[in-house]
């Protein structure tokens, strides 16, 4: 199976390239800038059509969440526009799309976790343009599987693990945001789903097609329980560490307003494909042990 997967350094690509090189009869093709450049009109299609995928994964996006306020016509190109027209070139050569999203679609305000068919509502400009891009895609081609996913980290790239293990270099305590639930998710994790649904395609079937799921993190916490686990772990393996101090939202105020809510209910994706992703205490651990022994 051919399968183009839109960016090279994003924490989800180089998870996907990694985890996907030892499957069998599995080609991964990462394309990013300058021959795939999603802010360029017709770059991401031109792209889709000179490789001729049978699947493509978008999963490069516009991430800064608080530049995205200043920059909105930007994050609505890349995350809105681009992802249109990659699912139309991709149907245009007969290819099915997977494309990624993220828990900022919602407002934030349910007190359960969110499940694929509850009302969106971004309270940003990031998820403004991530909801942009997912009607896009649903519009351009109906051989397409949204995959949401939330509060994101891996070994690589700037994330909220590797920046805690950071400034436990140089203090002995930080304050952190108590009031925002979330799954973490690991991009490792990530991609064993996405290989998981491309072993069924694999196998000839046609699951999830013109579907929205979500997979995250099993289990939630607050970003200052992630960041108490982080630093327990880095205790146990004698790295640096410090105290995780609780403090409110309105404590560490930022240009984009944040969902307070980002739970995310990935039962259906379990049942479709199989694959439910680990605790996110063992997958938060498996990472902080990587960076550490790096």
């Amino acid at each position: 199976m051919r399968v183009l997967v839109t960016g090279r350094e994003g924490q989800v690509v180089r998870a996907l390239l990694e985890r996907g090189a030892a499957v069998p009869g599995l080609e991964l093709i990462a394309a990013g800038r300058p021959e795939l450049d999603l802010a360029v009109p017709g770059s991401a299609a031109a792209a889709v059509r000179r490789i001729e995928p049978e699947v493509v994964i978008s999963a490069a996006a516009y991430t800064a969440v608080d530049q995205a306020e200043d920059e909105p016509e930007l994050a609505e190109r890349v995350n809105g526009e681009a992802p249109g027209e990659l699912a139309g070139a991709a149907r245009e050569v007969g290819a099915r799309i997977i494309h990624l999203s993220t828990d900022y679609v919602f407002d934030g305000r349910k007190p359960e976790p969110y499940r694929e068919d509850d009302p969106t509502g971004p309270i940003g400009a990031y998820g403004r343009s991530k909801l942009l891009g997912e009607e896009r895609v649903r519009a351009a081609n109906p051989d397409h599987l949204i995959l949401r996913t939330a509060w994101v980290y891996s070994p690589w790239g700037k994330n909220f693990v590797k920046t805690m293990m950071a400034l436990a270099r140089t203090r002995d305590e930080v304050n952190v945001v108590a009031d925002q639930q979330g799954n973490p998710t690991s991009a490792l994790d990530i991609a064993d789903g996405l290989l998981a649904i491309l072993a069924n395609w694999q196998a000839g079937g046609p699951t999830g097609l013109e579907g929205t799921f979500h997979l995250a993190g099993s289990g939630q916490t607050h970003w200052c329980g992630l960041a108490a686990h982080v630093f327990a772990e880095c205790e146990r393996l004698g790295e640096a560490t410090a105290r995780a101090c609780p403090i409110a939202t309105a404590d560490f105020p930022t240009k984009a307003a944040r969902p307070a809510n980002s739970m995310l209910d990935s039962s259906r994706l379990a049942k479709a494909f199989g694959y439910s992703a680990p605790p996110w205490q063992h997958s938060v651990t498996h990472v902080v042990e990587r960076l550490s022994a790096a």
